[in-house]
């Protein structure tokens, strides 16, 4: 499964933000042309899904290991322990994808405001007007 089908909870503000279902940005990006923004948007989402499919593993772990229904013999201090070492680290990750997508997210005008999609490209640039070159003065 590809990260662009993992869910992320960024991904309507993302939609939001770049007016277009994330289909669509990431065909963007693959057709290449599209924004520095979006490019960059779209890594750190990426990062942000693993980030919270790991936080869901580990939650669904101890879930599973603190079930009623599960004997007492079974438990492990030493194992639900190394889980919260593990959940730290996932929810830290997710934290600071979160803080840089959100500042990135909120540092861009939204759709209606802008003049033209952030994907369109600038016209080519016109040759500068050449100035009549002058000989070097030679010395004497």
């Amino acid at each position: 499964m590809s990260v662009a089908d993992k869910k992320s909870s960024r991904d309507e503000a993302l939609e939001h933000a770049f007016g277009a279902p994330l289909d669509d940005l990431y065909a963007q990006v693959v057709r290449s042309g599209a924004s520095p923004a979006l490019t960059r948007a779209l890594e750190v989402r990426a990062m942000l899904a693993l980030s919270e499919e790991q936080v869901v593993l580990v939650r669904d772990r101890v879930h599973a290991t603190m079930a009623p229904a599960r004997s007492l013999n079974e438990l492990s201090a030493e194992t639900l322990q190394t889980d919260v070492y593990w959940l730290d680290a996932a929810l830290s990750g997710r934290r600071a994808y979160l803080k840089t997508l959100d500042a990135l997210l909120t540092a861009m005008p939204p759709p209606t405001a802008r003049s033209t999609p952030l994907t369109s490209s600038l016209p080519p640039a016109q040759p500068a007007p050449s100035a009549p070159v002058r000989p070097a003065a030679r010395g004497r």
